[in-house]
């Protein structure tokens, strides 16, 4: 006998579950809601991804994948500097998001004082995004946009910082998150 194929697509699941838990956080996000928002019973749940933790963890994954694709593509299309100065504004001006502050470092200040495993996964998550932007910068000193003088690795811990600080800003209504996306942009073509 052939065992049934589930009535769902993991992909989808996934990336459902990365937008609920990017909106409501670790704690905020029960077993329950996950099954009915995803409209799974606890059996199928746990068949297709043992628990919570290990979803949130393919979520995040999925969450830092795509990231780190849409940086590169956008790189593509415009070249290494102007992808990087066009970050901050696609941020800010992201309507489809669940929310703009950045999943990873929500994920990272919520667990990390627990000690929880899923704040390293963020950390790590954190780090090859960060080497995303080092590369970019690199390009970037190669093409001979920026100055030789300039580390990239600096610049991309840097840039990380300002587009963190940007994301938690852009959910502010006190805040011209706008203007911050374009001084970013501008401190960067005087490098």
């Amino acid at each position: 006998m052939m065992p049934r194929k589930p009535a769902y697509d993991r992909d989808t699941l996934i990336a459902q579950a990365r937008d609920i838990f990017w909106r409501h956080g670790w704690a905020g996000t029960s077993l329950k809601d996950l099954e009915r928002e995803l409209k799974l019973k606890p059996g199928s749940f746990y068949a297709a991804f043992g628990s919570k933790d290990a979803l949130y963890a393919l979520a995040m994954e999925r969450y830092a994948q795509d990231g780190v694709a849409n940086m590169m593509a956008l790189a593509q299309d415009l070249g290494p500097l102007e992808a990087l100065k066009a970050q901050p504004r696609l941020v800010v001006e992201a309507s489809v998001l669940p929310t703009k502050a950045c999943m990873l470092s929500k994920t990272y200040a919520e667990l990390q004082a627990r000690g929880h495993e899923l704040a390293s996964q963020a950390r790590i998550h954190m780090i090859a995004m960060k080497t995303c932007f080092a590369d970019l910068f690199q390009r970037a000193q190669k093409a001979g946009e920026i100055g030789s003088e300039h580390d990239p690795e600096r610049l991309a811990a840097r840039y990380q910082s300002d587009l963190l600080g940007l994301r938690l800003s852009a959910e502010r209504d006190d805040v011209n998150a706008a203007e911050i996306a374009a001084d970013i942009a501008a401190d960067l073509d005087r490098l």
